[in-house]
């Protein structure tokens, strides 16, 4: 994939394909320490150990619609190229952390790509879902939680609405622009 949101998107839909109904994505890039990592935790139905030991294999899928996944395995191959790695850590039950290192300035790593659009594109197609983003950038930290646009609204599924997403898209892309340092236009 050309860009690590692709990644982090197609993990957040594994997710949802396992039940889980709260998600963390936590996003740290750390410039001055040559360390990118993501982490991304769910308390979905989990992986026992034997689901667990080929969880990154393309040929091992628990998905009906298709024989192979490349998500995890193309995420990890990535990783390592980068000087780093892949891990899943699962309990049936609890749910599954899916945690990826890889050197922040290495000549090979993707860019992240475009979080906001990566975070309404989610949102939309599960629009229920209560998702804690949280993003550093060096000493720098944005938080952004669906729970609170939803008590704001009142609603349970307020994603379903364009103009929500707009509004939201907009937050997100201020909020990411004063986080990496940038002051947003008017």
């Amino acid at each position: 994939m050309k860009e690590i949101s692709l990644h982090i998107l197609d993990i957040l839909q594994n997710s949802v394909e396992a039940g889980a109904k709260e998600i963390l994505l936590y996003i740290k890039e750390d410039n001055h320490n040559d360390k990118f990592r993501i982490i991304i935790r769910d308390n979905g139905r989990g992986m026992d150990e034997d689901l667990l030991k080929c969880v990154v294999d393309p040929f091992k899928t628990t998905r009906k619609t298709r024989r192979v996944g490349l998500g995890l395995s193309l995420f990890q191959m990535t990783a390592r190229q980068c000087q780093g790695d892949l891990k899943v850590l699962s309990t049936p039950g609890k749910g599954t952390i899916v945690d990826v290192v890889m050197s922040y300035n290495h000549w090979d790593r993707p860019p992240l790509g475009n979080m906001p659009e990566t975070i309404i594109s989610f949102l939309m197609g599960s629009p229920s879902m209560n998702l804690k983003y949280v993003h550093r950038f060096d000493d720098r930290k944005m938080v952004f939680k669906t729970e609170e646009v939803k008590e704001m609204l009142e609603s349970d599924e307020p994603f379903k609405t364009a103009k929500v997403a707009y509004m939201v898209k907009g937050f997100l892309e201020q909020e990411l622009l004063k986080l990496y340092g940038g002051e947003p236009d008017g």
